[in-house]
Parts: structure tokens; C-alpha cells; sequence
């Protein structure tokens, strides 16, 4: 099982702090279910004016607030914010991704700590707020070879091609990618 095994190679690991000056700290949660058939949670941002992933898949996630004091208290208040499922009720955290951090200067100054939680199932989720939509994919999926393919983006530094994996229409690519590409990397053969 998926989530077993995650759980086995996090806590045997010490994961990649980042630290940038200037930089914000962020926090996304990886949701994996348990099971047989494990899923990942995963969010279509909105389309939004001045907001640099407009409309990209995502984990739910955001900018820590002052107030929070953790990186794992900023994973689950904005999944509760953003797809209605409480973490602090139905999640475990099982540990911690490598941080990333944007590879464009075009992006503001951001460090993002992916934290792993596992649930019992895809519990239903609903878009709120800056989301546009929640989805559960299937891990077999997201992990099949055949679903990754190389995404090519115009920017203004001129054309770029990407990293990324479609499972169900939906592209997931940047950051989101780099966080996946983590899992399997980390796993025991």
C-alpha cells in the first residue's frame, strides 16, 4: 500500500529545509488515502488576475499566517479553507516532503513545505474560495509512465518546456510536479 510504504520512508528521512532571505513560507498538504487504491487531493485554482498560477493544478496550500506558528497549521487550516476537508479530524500527518521553491524569476520569492497526510478515503471534498475546483485522482495513474509528458509554456523569456503529468484532463506541472516526482524517489524499490 501506498500510504504504508510513504510512511515507512518519512519518518527514516530527514527532508530539505530551504531558507531564502526575503522569502515567504508556504505550505501545501499532500493528501494520500489509504487502501488498495490510493488517491491524492488534489485543487484547480481559480482564474485570477495577478495571481502567477491562475489556474493551475495544485495542493492545497497557501502562505503561512504570522499567527499560525507552523508550516503543518498552514497545510491544514488552508485545506479546510479551500476543499472543506479537515485535517485535524480525518487526516494523519505521516511526515514531510522535500521544501521547493520556484525556478523563475518571474514568480515572487516563495519557499513551499509539502506536508504528507494520509486519510481512510477520499472523503468528499468541495471548492471554496480562491479554488475552482477539488478532485481526488488515482496514485496508479499519477505514477504510470504513460501519464507524464513534457508541457511547453510561452513566457517572455521565450518558449519553455516543462515536466508534467496528465491524468484525467487535468495537467499538473511546476512545483506540484516537483513535489510528486519526490514520492516515488523516496520509496523503497
Amino acid at each position: 500500500m501506498l500510504l504504508g510504504r510513504l510512511r515507512e520512508a518519512l519518518q527514516r528521512r530527514t527532508p530539505a529545509t530551504l531558507r531564502e532571505e526575503g522569502a515567504q513560507r508556504a505550505a501545501v498538504a499532500v493528501v494520500v488515502t489509504a487502501g488498495l487504491e490510493p488517491h491524492i487531493l488534489f485543487v484547480k485554482r481559480q482564474e485570477r488576475s495577478g495571481d502567477p498560477w491562475s489556474g493551475h493544478m495544485a495542493f492545497p496550500g497557501g502562505f503561512m499566517a504570522d499567527a499560525e506558528g507552523s508550516l503543518v497549521a498552514t497545510a491544514v487550516r488552508e485545506t479546510l479553507e479551500e476543499t472543506g476537508l479537515d485535517l485535524s479530524l480525518v487526516g494523519e500527518q505521516i511526515g514531510r516532503l522535500d521544501d521547493v521553491y520556484p525556478r523563475s524569476v518571474l514568480l515572487p520569492k516563495v519557499v513551499v513545505t509539502p506536508v504528507v497526510f494520509g486519510v481512510a478515503e477520499p472523503f468528499p471534498v468541495v471548492a471554496h474560495a480562491e479554488v475552482q475546483e477539488a478532485v481526488w485522482l488515482p496514485a496508479d495513474r499519477i505514477f504510470d509512465p504513460n501519464s507524464h509528458r513534457p508541457y511547453a509554456l510561452e513566457l517572455p523569456t521565450g518558449r519553455r518546456v516543462f515536466d508534467s503529468i496528465v491524468v484525467d484532463g487535468y495537467t499538473i506541472w511546476g512545483l506540484t510536479e516537483r513535489v510528486l516526482a519526490q514520492i516515488p524517489a523516496v520509496l523503497p524499490l
